[in-house]
């Protein structure tokens, strides 16, 4: 259902994206299952008439990144989840890390990487 809705540019409702699915779910499955990832705050939505028109909250790439720190935060100790995820890195990704963290401003604030 995110594929679908990260495909298409405008917000869907619940019987847009039942026909992008190509009908195999029930109206009553799709209206469920955005609303829950709504209500999960992976989705946004907009009142359209009657229903709800929904889009995706952030990016995959930002989802991904929510998930992890909904991770990080559920975690029993952050310092040993923190360690143990870096510790399993593999050394492209470590590095890559190492940049990205340097490249932090001063307050601690994110800043998107540049692009090549």
């Amino acid at each position: 259902m995110l594929d679908v809705l990260h495909r298409e540019p405008e917000a869907l409702t619940a019987g847009q994206v039942q026909r992008l699915l190509g009908g195999g779910l029930a109206y009553s499955t799709v209206v469920t299952t955005l609303a829950r990832l709504h209500d999960k705050r992976v989705l946004t939505r907009m009142a359209v008439g009657r229903a709800f028109a929904y889009r995706p909250a952030a990016d995959p790439s930002g989802l991904a990144a929510r998930r992890m720190h909904q991770v990080l935060a559920d975690g029993p100790d952050r310092t040993q989840v923190l360690t143990r995820f870096v510790g399993q890195l593999a050394e492209g990704d470590a590095a890559l890390l190492r940049t990205l963290l340097q490249a932090l401003p001063q307050d601690g604030s994110p800043e998107p990487p540049e692009r090549d």
